[in-house]
Order: structure tokens, then C-alpha cells, then sequence
């Protein structure tokens, strides 16, 4: 089942045995928000193509509203629903 607590249970990383595997990206889901994500990270788009972006912050677009697209450019603030 997707999302399942059992699913994040520690599993053999892939690769050699004995070779430490790369850390975990901390991905932060906000309402009404960006995707923000632990950088440097590499977006594939529907297309295939390949974005990278170095930073150590990446703000990743949910809306499709930005014209930076798929990096965030705060176009959800103009048009987001008031908050309830």
C-alpha cells in the first residue's frame, strides 16, 4: 500500500555491500505551497528532460502557475484561495 508505515521500515540499500548509502533528501510539503526540498536536485519534466538546480534550498512548483517552472517563483501567493 502507498504511504505505508511499513514501507519506511530500513531496508539493504542497493549497490555494493560494505558501500554506506547516500542520505535521505528531506523533502517539506506545505499547504498551499512549494515543494521544498534539500538541494543540490535533478528534476526530470514530463518531457524528459533533465533540470538541476545546486542550491542548498530548491523550491519545487505544485501550482504550475510559475514561469520559472518547475522551480517556484511565489505565483501561488497572487491567485492561492484565502486561507478558511
Amino acid at each position: 500500500m502507498p504511504n505505508d508505515p511499513a514501507d519506511s521500515a530500513p531496508r539493504q540499500p542497493a549497490g555494493e555491500p560494505g558501500v554506506p548509502a547516500a542520505p535521505a533528501r528531506r523533502v517539506t510539503v506545505q499547504r498551499r505551497g512549494p515543494l521544498l526540498m534539500e538541494g543540490p536536485v535533478e528534476v526530470e519534466l514530463e518531457d524528459g528532460t533533465m533540470v538541476r538546480s545546486d542550491r542548498f534550498r530548491v523550491a519545487l512548483c505544485t501550482c504550475r502557475r510559475s514561469r520559472r517552472y518547475p522551480w517556484c517563483d511565489t505565483s501561488h501567493r497572487r491567485r492561492a484561495d484565502p486561507p478558511r
